[in-house]
C-alpha cells in the first residue's frame, strides 16, 4: 500500500459533482492499493498515519499526532499511486489492484483508521470522478509505502 499523508487546516472531496467527505485540522491521505497488500499492511499503516508526529506541540516542534490533537482524517482512494514511470512517459499502472481486490482493502482500511483514531474517518467514494480541495497546513506532506518502511 502506498499513502500519502498531508497535513491540512481544511480539505473536501466531491465525487461526480457531490459532496462526499471533509475534514477540518487534520489529514487527507490518498491510498494506493497492490494485490500483495494484505491485512497486516492495513494494520501497520493504520497505526502508523494516526501515530505520526506532525503537528506542532505548545513550543511549536512537530510532535502530537491526529489524534493528540482531536483532529479528522479523509481518506481518498488512488490507484494512481501505484503508477510506474520507469519505461516512457505513459505511466503505467499495473501494479494497482483490480477494484474488486482494492476496494475491500481500502474498506478494511477505513474501519480500521476509524478504530485507531477513536472516531469515523470521512472519505471519498471508491472508483468516482474525484475532485479533491485542501489547503496543505506547513505545507507537510509524508510519502509511505507498506513495501519500503522507511
Amino acid at each position: 500500500m502506498r499513502a500519502v499523508i498531508q497535513r491540512v487546516s481544511h480539505a473536501h472531496v466531491t465525487a461526480n459533482g457531490v459532496p462526499a467527505g471533509e475534514v477540518g485540522r487534520g489529514l487527507l491521505v490518498l491510498l494506493g492499493v497492490e494485490d500483495a497488500d494484505g491485512e497486516e499492511d492495513v494494520e501497520w499503516l493504520c497505526r502508523k498515519i494516526v501515530g505520526l508526529r506532525i503537528f506542532d506541540d505548545a513550543e511549536g516542534v512537530m510532535n502530537l499526532s491526529v489524534r493528540d490533537i482531536g483532529g479528522g482524517i479523509l481518506l481518498v482512494s488512488q490507484f494512481t499511486l501505484m503508477a510506474s514511470t520507469r519505461k516512457g512517459n505513459r505511466p503505467s499502472y499495473a501494479r494497482a489492484s483490480r477494484p474488486e481486490i482494492a476496494e475491500p482493502r481500502y474498506g478494511q482500511t477505513v474501519e480500521r483508521l476509524g478504530r485507531e483514531l477513536g472516531r469515523p474517518v470521512s472519505t471519498g467514494v471508491f472508483g468516482a470522478d474525484m475532485q479533491v480541495s485542501l489547503v496543505n497546513d506547513g505545507p507537510v506532506t509524508i510519502l509511505i509505502d507498506t513495501k519500503h518502511k522507511e
